[in-house]
């Protein structure tokens, strides 16, 4: 079936909450693997009382914006995504501003779009969110003209990305992030300016600047412990840690959930970010690398697209939109 729309019969045992049968798209990287796959995850969406189907197996993540925006001209409402970050941010960037709703199976090799709204690595459960669960809006960020929802970051952050990219993620899974963490961390930093809403924010050397529009980002470390996806704002994050000394103080901090108390951080927010760099870097979105560049320009998207989460428990409702996705 891949790279062609088929229609599906749907099952007889419909569970899904009353009201209009979704049009359902299903974009999945043929690559990734959950559970039983994909044959597991048909026979799931297929035992929903859905009006039909249309489903798009991809090769490559680069592949899915097509798929989607085909399964958006045919009527598609509802897409649930089959990948890892990469394939989750090709499809929001391309439904970003539309009326489509994105439920995500989560079958990559980090899943930090899925772990931060609480979305659990389960065929079976994740589908059941996507037809059952939350319709909530969150916040995109958009840099150099593409949208993500995780993160965005160049230097240390992007390098690490771009070397796990080299075939380390296939063999090695999470694994690879720490290896190539080990490699860069003796990287030097290099001469940057940050402009923070159009006002000047920091002059000098640096390793790394992070944006993030979610807390746990690349490692799963949480960076931005005041970070909410539908907030408004984006966190952003330097570090002028240089060497391998200064790197493991840094990521030591890090790790614990206290990167502010690190000599080597320094965190604020912002609805606009623009980097201008004194050498072409790689910058990364989304655990995907891109071409260096010496200018990033990133900007905040408010309620950009349309998620399904998982339900808010009664204690957690009081909470903030991140703790609730967390059900604490």
């Amino acid at each position: 079936m891949a790279d062609a729309a088929t229609d599906a019969a749907p099952g007889k045992d419909a569970t899904h909450k009353p009201g209009k049968r979704p049009r359902v798209a299903v974009i999945a990287h043929r690559k990734k693997t959950l559970g039983g796959g994909l044959d597991e995850l048909r026979k799931v969406i297929t035992g929903y009382d859905i009006d039909d189907l249309l489903w798009y197996e991809v090769p490559k993540s680069k592949k899915a914006p097509k798929k989607a925006r085909e399964a958006l001209d045919k009527g598609a409402d509802l897409f649930f995504v089959w990948g890892g970050d990469g394939s989750v941010q090709r499809c929001v960037d391309a439904l970003a501003g539309t009326d489509a709703t994105v439920a995500i199976v989560p079958a990559g090799t980090a899943n930090l779009l899925a772990r931060n709204l609480s979305i659990p690595e389960d065929i079976a459960e994740a589908v059941r969110i996507g037809f059952e669960g939350r319709r909530t809006k969150i916040d995109l960020g958009k840099i150099n003209g593409e949208h993500f929802a995780v993160m965005a970051g160049v230097g240390f952050d992007a390098e690490m990305i771009a070397d796990a990219d080299r075939g380390l993620k296939d063999r090695l899974g999470r694994l690879s992030y720490f290896w190539t963490g080990l490699r860069h961390v003796g990287g030097a930093a290099a001469p940057m300016t940050i402009k923070i809403d159009d006002t000047d924010w920091f002059e000098g050397d640096a390793s790394c600047v992070l944006v993030g529009n979610v807390g746990t980002v690349t490692g799963g470390i949480d960076v931005f412990e005041d970070a909410r996806f539908d907030d408004g704002w984006l966190e952003v994050g330097v570090s002028t840690a240089d060497g391998p000394i200064q790197w493991a103080r840094t990521l030591g901090r890090m790790s614990a959930g206290k990167a502010e108390k690190s000599p080597f951080v320094r965190i604020t927010r912002a609805r606009k970010i623009t980097v201008k760099l004194s050498e072409p870097m790689e910058y990364e979105l989304d655990g995907g690398a891109r071409k260096r560049v010496t200018k990033v320009t990133i900007k905040v998207v408010p309620q950009g697209i349309t998620m399904c989460l998982p339900d808010v428990p009664a204690d957690a409702a009081a909470g903030t939109p991140q703790d609730a996705a967390a059900g604490v």
